[in-house]
């Protein structure tokens, strides 16, 4: 892996800090905001108005953060308005890289380059930090407007409404407390917890973060049984932050990162639930899973040091979810 330092490229194979055997998640760098006006936003400076085209987005198929930025992308109807390009699955000393792949899916559109922290230092040769995905970056100001996805989603949901996003709101006002409630939970319990999990170094530091992991997935079961959704009556931004750690559970995490208590097909309100955000439409277009399971097995080489890539499990996501209870 590595991490930009005072502009320089440093290979360091132990990015991921560690305290006391502890995985500890580092913040994004870059913080400001597209808004309607080019106003600031909550964090940053201004000037990054909404507008067709004048934005890149920068992901890996494998990275569920990334994910979610792709999600959106799609929900709001930004793809015309917001072009891609997709770093190479596996995540090695040189960090992120655009070498080609079999499939024709990896490039740098925007600037044909071959290292995303290159992209950084286009933005600022000085930048310092870990070099993530996703990036949106900004043609017309030639510079990094964000690599924070929870912030990239919730621009993507209303910055572009008035140049054309598809309607839709996955931050109503009326329930927002209640997402923010339960994004902070599955936040640092589930999404951060299983990389919790799978890079402790010790077993209390394991165990510490796969027990509330499970508890967390006890408690959504049982949310479930009795909503269609986490909050309200139709999928809002914590159903879309959730979906993306549950794609890749069984597939990955169960066994690389040792989730293995159960496993989400186990519980069948969770799975019905995945499983219709899944066939939501424009979601399955979304996602690579063959990336993603290259991509944590061959990249984590603590991890698995054979870096064979399981050809299992073998998940039927088109299977049908049977939600008819909540009137799907």
């Amino acid at each position: 892996m590595g991490i930009l330092v005072n502009g320089e490229w440093q290979s360091d194979a132990t990015q991921r800090k560690e305290s006391g055997g502890k995985f500890i998640r580092k913040d994004a760098v870059c913080r400001n905001w597209v808004t309607t006006d080019g106003s600031a936003g909550p964090s940053g400076e201004a000037g990054f108005k909404a507008e067709p085209g004048r934005y890149h987005l920068y992901v890996s198929y494998a990275c569920p953060w990334a994910h979610r930025t792709l999600i959106y992308r799609v929900l709001k109807g930004l793809e015309e308005l917001i072009d891609v390009s997709h770093v190479h699955w596996f995540l090695g000393e040189n960090g992120w890289t655009f070498e080609a792949d079999e499939d024709g899916i990896v490039g740098d559109r925007l600037f044909h380059g071959d290292r995303l922290y290159k992209i950084y230092q286009k933005a600022d040769p000085e930048i310092s930090g870990r070099v993530t995905v996703p990036v949106l970056w900004d043609k017309q100001r030639s510079t990094i407007v964000s690599n924070e996805s929870s912030e990239i989603i919730r621009m993507f949901n209303s910055a572009f409404d008035d140049v054309g996003a598809k309607p839709g709101d996955f931050y109503p006002q009326q329930h927002r407390a209640e997402i923010d409630r339960l994004n902070a939970i599955i936040y640092d319990t589930l999404n951060n917890g299983v990389y919790k999990a799978g890079f402790a170094t010790t077993q209390d530091s394991y165990e510490e973060a796969v027990v509330p992991l499970f508890e967390t997935l006890d408690m959504l079961e049982k949310m479930l049984a009795e909503n269609r959704f986490l909050v309200g009556d139709r999928p809002s931004e914590a159903d879309w932050r959730l979906f993306p750690t549950l794609l890749r559970f069984d597939a990955v995490y169960h066994g690389h990162f040792k989730c293995n208590l159960a496993r989400l097909i186990d519980y069948p309100n969770l799975w019905a639930y995945a499983r219709e955000l899944y066939q939501w439409p424009g979601i399955a277009g979304t996602i690579n899973l063959d990336h993603a399971k290259k991509h944590y097995y061959q990249s984590h080489e603590s991890i698995n040091p054979t870096r064979i890539v399981p050809v299992g499990p073998l998940i039927d996501w088109s299977e049908p979810h049977q939600r008819d209870r909540f009137g799907s």
